[in-house]
């Protein structure tokens, strides 16, 4: 009998469990504090960007499709291994660890904000981490079951709370202050490399294409829409925070959501915030620990990473990865990543890593339609190459007005250059003397696409062995 295959609505409920997360409301918030309603236009920017990287990854995926590896292999078929690495590792593993680690930021900063405890934030992250990673050494996905509701929960929360703030029928006092702290273009410019923050990650809907009902449609429409849905709640939260938190407040606060909610509904809103925010950290955390070690193991199996990420324990968990990553989300908030700066700086550098992947996406689509002209795809972004460039672009544009203040943007730039130094140190060693390739030779897509079955890892073990 064959699976149930999934319809539209799944597709999009993915994608937006995938985007919406706690640490999405930090960028939020600072972004309407600091602009009023005007950062709704750099929102719309950073949403139709992310729109036009959406529809290239989905055109990657109709090219090389059931693929597990995603960035890194098309990249390994487009660009060469070199590449692939540097983008895969920092533009995934990097900006996932700096994305777990400013939820898990969030999360402390929600409990003490609630609570008022004296207990560090800190502290309860690195508690949360340790019971998660723990979760998955035994191999126990507990919070699997709960995920679409955790998403679909905070979302419909999100709603409620901004339509009760737009039409002022919270509880708490309406404040009076205008629309717009900012309109100018450079203003608002430089918060559009925050607003992107608010869209990432529809493109995990990839590796489920091959479950989807009509993948020539759902696949991209369900990417689109899913973005374009967190668009619409995000503005409905933006004009609720007009009416009851004060922008300059709003802007400065380490919690938005739980202030946005306590100023709303009082106590009341502040515990429906806390509840929701819980549930939605360990359902992203946990998301990123399982994910991101399982893409490592899947890494190492194509030979872009050690072999050491492979192994797996008795209960089957690859816990390598599972250690490495967690432990890294460890030593990030042992730091004291609390405050609301600290916490926008690490989102800007993860945001930057993410944009570089995003732009190698766009130009893998330009590459391969050029090397591959008549292989069938089942799906094509529209009007030629104008798409793929004006998103390339457009998250070039995003890069260099990161931040408005120039000393920081520097700083961004050159923790990002030293890091990607790093990668491409490793990236040419490995290549040269582990992988035996090229560093810029395309790898067939017909080898690339056998990687996935276990008879090509055998038979590299083999030729390894015999050479």
């Amino acid at each position: 009998m064959e699976d149930k295959k999934l319809g539209l609505p799944s597709v999009v409920a993915t994608g937006m469990g995938l985007i919406v997360a706690t640490s999405c409301l930090m960028p939020l918030g600072q972004g309407a504090g600091s602009l009023g309603i005007s950062f709704i236009i750099a929102m719309v920017i950073a949403c139709l960007v992310n729109i036009l990287t959406a529809l290239s990854m989905s055109e990657l995926n109709a090219l090389m499709p059931n693929l597990t590896g995603g960035l890194a292999q098309y990249t390994l078929a487009s660009m060469g291994p070199f590449a692939a690495i540097v983008s895969m590792v920092g533009g995934y593993l990097v900006c996932n660890v700096v994305n777990g680690s400013v939820e898990c930021a969030m999360f402390g900063n929600s409990i003490n904000f609630a609570l008022h405890t004296q207990i560090p934030s800190s502290v309860y992250c690195i508690i949360l981490l340790v019971i998660l990673i723990i979760a998955n050494l035994n191999g126990i996905d507990v919070f699997a079951k709960i995920q679409d509701f955790v998403a679909y929960g905070l979302i419909l929360s999100l709603i409620i709370m901004g339509l009760l703030g737009t039409f002022k029928l919270g509880t708490g006092e309406v404040v009076s202050q205008p629309f717009v702290v900012s309109y100018e273009p450079a203003d608002i410019f430089s918060f559009v490399g925050l607003a992107f923050f608010l869209f990432l990650g529809c493109e995990f809907i990839i590796p489920i294409a091959k479950d989807v009902k009509n993948p020539r449609r759902n696949v991209p429409l369900g990417m689109v829409l899913s973005i374009v849905v967190i668009l619409v709640m995000q503005i409905i939260v933006v004009l609720g925070m007009h009416n009851y938190t004060e922008w300059s407040e709003l802007a400065g606060a380490n919690s938005p959501h739980i202030f946005f909610g306590t100023s709303l509904l009082g106590r009341a809103g502040s515990a429906w915030m806390i509840i929701v925010s819980i549930f939605a950290v360990v359902s992203t955390v946990n998301s990123v620990i399982s994910s991101l070690s399982y893409i490592c193991a899947g890494m190492a199996k194509i030979n872009m990473l050690p072999g050491v990420f492979q192994k797996r324990n008795k209960k089957g968990a690859p816990y390598v990865g599972i250690l490495l990553i967690g432990g890294a989300m460890i030593l990030i908030n042992a730091t004291g990543l609390s405050t609301s700066d600290q916490l926008s700086f690490m989102i800007l550098i993860g945001c930057v890593f993410w944009m570089v992947a995003y732009i190698i996406s766009n130009l893998n689509v330009l590459i391969l339609r050029k090397r591959l002209a008549k292989a069938p795809r089942t799906f094509k972004v529209p009007f030629g190459p104008v798409l793929p460039i004006l998103g390339a672009l457009g998250n070039l544009f995003m890069i260099w007005n990161i931040d408005g203040d120039p000393a920081t943007r520097l700083l961004i730039y050159e923790i990002c250059g030293a890091i990607f130094i790093v990668l491409g140190i490793y990236a040419a060693v490995w290549c040269k003397k582990i992988m035996k390739r090229k560093l810029f030779e395309p790898v067939p897509v017909k080898e690339v696409m056998a990687m996935e079955s276990d008879l090509y890892l055998a038979a590299r073990r083999q030729r390894s062995k015999s050479g």
